[in-house]
């Protein structure tokens, strides 16, 4: 995918910049909107019980798969929304999004901790967005 069609603008004037997000990102092209990946294999197993570095991995591959269905890739993501049951999860889930992401192309993020999710053994759920070229 051509990521050029897409801005991002880390820290706009007057905002003081992030650390792992680009705080605007603006682009033309077709919205792909990915539900929230949790750390289910393809048989529908948690993968890393306990273990947030495993869950994460396993969350960015499902994200990796439902982008390429979509026929995008990370490049293509404009917006991540993480959910977690604890912020302390974060580092573990910021090193696991950068073995997938360019860290020159992060998109605008959100992080907000849950109570809970779904299943109680799922540590996090990680929705995004990306922006696909037109149709030609």
């Amino acid at each position: 995918m051509n990521a050029s069609r897409i801005t991002r603008i880390p820290a706009p004037e007057g905002v003081a910049p992030g650390v792992g997000y680009t705080h605007v990102v603006i682009g033309t092209g077709r919205l792909a909107a990915l539900s929230g990946q949790v750390a289910l294999d393809a048989a529908g197993e948690v993968v890393g019980i306990g273990d947030p570095a495993a869950q994460a991995r396993q969350v960015f591959d499902n994200l990796r798969r439902c982008l390429a269905a979509a026929g995008a890739t990370f490049a293509d993501v404009v917006k991540l929304t993480y959910y977690v049951t604890d912020m302390a999860d974060m580092p573990a889930v910021r090193a696991a999004r950068d073995e997938y992401m360019d860290p020159k192309l992060l998109p605008a993020s959100t992080a907000v901790q849950v109570a809970a999710l779904f299943r109680p053994e799922l540590l996090l759920e990680v929705e995004a967005f990306a922006l696909l070229p037109e149709e030609q």
